[in-house]
């Protein structure tokens, strides 16, 4: 029986960018187990950022794997990457399978609970190239997941639901930003694997 939803996604924003929402890629039984690993498995680290010359360590956590020990900037901090764990090989795999996509690198985030969240950004760094695509693999938790267009503000947001693929391609990264909005309804953890190509 095949699980894969390769079902051709609608595009979720109105204009200037692209951004397919999967749903379950996994089953509900496969996305636990790979919550379990993640947990265990990653070496996982607060994440850090430096703004307006402050030095900030989140609450959140993050991990930054890769098919070399590339280095990342972003929020004024560099990382290298990490070699692949059996578990993020198979999701790139599968990744790349539904979406057509070779992926080199992936950055991993661990919100604890709804405490925890992504304030408006786009992924927009020169080391990704412009009109990048990148996968969201989603774990764990159900959260929202919104949109915001730079120029117009429109809105909108979807729940990202656990075992679940979203992409964002194109002018996507150009045009909208995008955030994990902070909510006391969610006490369970979430873990999102962002698959990119570093250039």
């Amino acid at each position: 029986m095949d699980l894969f939803n390769t079902t051709e996604a609608t595009n979720l924003l109105p204009y200037d960018g692209e951004s397919y929402y999967y749903g379950h890629i996994l089953s509900a039984a496969e996305a636990q187990y790979y919550l379990e690993k993640l947990l265990d498995n990653i070496a996982w680290k607060n994440d850090e950022a430096v703004i307006f010359g402050k030095h900030i360590i989140t609450k959140r956590k993050a991990a930054w794997y890769g098919d070399t020990a590339f280095s990342y900037t972003y929020s004024n901090i560099t990382k290298q990457a990490l070699e692949w764990t059996p578990e993020l090989l198979a999701l790139k795999k599968l990744t790349e399978k539904i979406t057509g996509t070779k992926f080199n690198s992936c950055l991993l985030n661990l919100y604890h609970d709804g405490n925890e969240g992504m304030a408006w950004h786009s992924d927009d760094e020169k080391s990704l190239g412009k009109n990048t695509s990148i996968a969201s693999l989603s774990f764990g938790a159900e959260r929202k997941f919104a949109f915001r267009h730079r120029e117009t503000k429109h809105t909108l947001s979807l729940i990202l639901e656990s075992g679940s693929l979203l992409v964002m391609k194109g002018a996507t990264q150009s045009n909208w930003l995008h955030q994990l909005p902070k909510t006391t309804k969610v006490t369970r953890p979430r873990i999102n694997l962002t698959f990119r190509t570093m250039i």
